[in-house]
């Protein structure tokens, strides 16, 4: 499976925990590199899935709401669920989630982690370390193209999301965050904020 249709997702697990006001926290990177960086919380009775499988997307969703995170790879394999993260590092103001949403994406590089918190329910993204992302989940209900953009956006880096809003890349400087909230992109940059209506 394309690592962007893992992204998507990803998401859309996401925004339907949001909405049920539960937190979770999913993480995607290589396959590889997961190992030693967790223990698991529960007995994991799927094995060897993938989330492309016919129905697995409902069974994610409860799995999701487990304590620990579900961890994903880059093509879609279910590598474990109830997953408690041995690597964290703490983000001020924030609890363990964070802690361990930062902490792993810190220590695989190329990984993604997709946070939900029970406290604001809008999604949190990180990579590298760091939030670089924020989305409320009654937005990316609005359009499944928004979805998608934002899927190729994390994925690849593909800056379609960006070009969407009239945003050039070369603007951004160093470690933007991005927020979707209502129908505006909003970049917080190291120079100031930038905010642009969406154009889907």
């Amino acid at each position: 499976m394309k690592k962007e249709k893992v992204y998507e997702l990803a998401l859309t697990i996401a925004k339907n925990i949001a909405k049920l006001k539960k937190g979770t926290l999913i993480v995607i990177g290589p396959k590889n590199k997961f190992r030693g960086t967790y223990e698991r919380l529960y007995p994991q009775l799927i094995s060897n899935y993938n989330i492309k499988e016919k129905g697995i997307k409902i069974v994610l969703e409860k799995l999701a709401t487990l304590d620990g995170a579900i961890l994903l790879s880059d093509s879609g394999e279910i590598l474990a669920y109830g997953a408690k993260i041995k690597k964290s590092k703490p983000v001020l103001g924030h609890g363990t989630k964070h802690a361990a949403a930062s902490g792993i994406t810190n220590y695989i590089k190329n990984s993604t982690a997709i946070l939900v918190s029970e406290e604001i329910n809008w999604i949190r993204v990180f990579q590298n370390g760091k939030i670089i992302m924020e989305m409320d989940p009654q937005t990316m209900e609005s359009s499944t193209t928004l979805n998608h953009k934002i899927a190729s956006f994390l994925s690849d880096k593909n800056t379609a999301l960006l070009t969407a809003t009239g945003i050039s890349a070369a603007v951004l400087g160093l470690a933007p965050t991005l927020i979707i909230g209502g129908t505006y992109l909003t970049v917080k940059t190291a120079t100031g904020i930038i905010k642009r209506h969406l154009k889907y």
